[in-house]
């Protein structure tokens, strides 16, 4: 198995943008079949954010960020990423990327992902 590492996270203000990324190390991609990002806030449970069919770069998203976030993946350069448009402070959270290694459903349970980053924070001023 290789490794996630995300970046790209930091402070913005409300209505902002920010652009997540997570590549994978010592293992391409397309091994795995879901790439997805995940999120948890202070004192919350980790919840569901984007997910994208590696192969297909078929999406899914939540209700909570469709429309204003965009999943997508970069074949060449190993990497996906998520593009986080108009922010609002109820955003703020440590981002997660996350693979999954068997399964060719975009899964919104983090239990059927088994490859984890280490988290990027996101934290959105009013």
């Amino acid at each position: 198995q290789g490794q996630l590492v995300e970046s790209g996270g930091g402070l913005v203000q409300a209505g902002g943008s920010l652009r997540l990324s997570c590549t994978a190390s010592g293992q391409t991609f397309s091994r795995y079949p879901i790439m997805a990002w995940f999120r948890q806030g202070l004192g919350k449970e980790r919840e569901f954010v984007a997910a994208i069919k590696w192969s297909t770069a078929g999406t899914h998203y939540a209700d909570s960020v469709k429309g204003r976030f965009t999943i997508s993946r970069d074949v060449v350069q190993n990497r996906g990423d998520l593009e986080m448009n108009n922010l609002k402070p109820e955003d703020t959270a440590v981002y997660y990327c996350a693979a999954r290694l068997f399964g060719s459903d975009a899964s919104t349970l983090d239990g059927d992902y088994a490859l984890w980053g280490q988290g990027t924070q996101v934290t959105v001023a009013s």
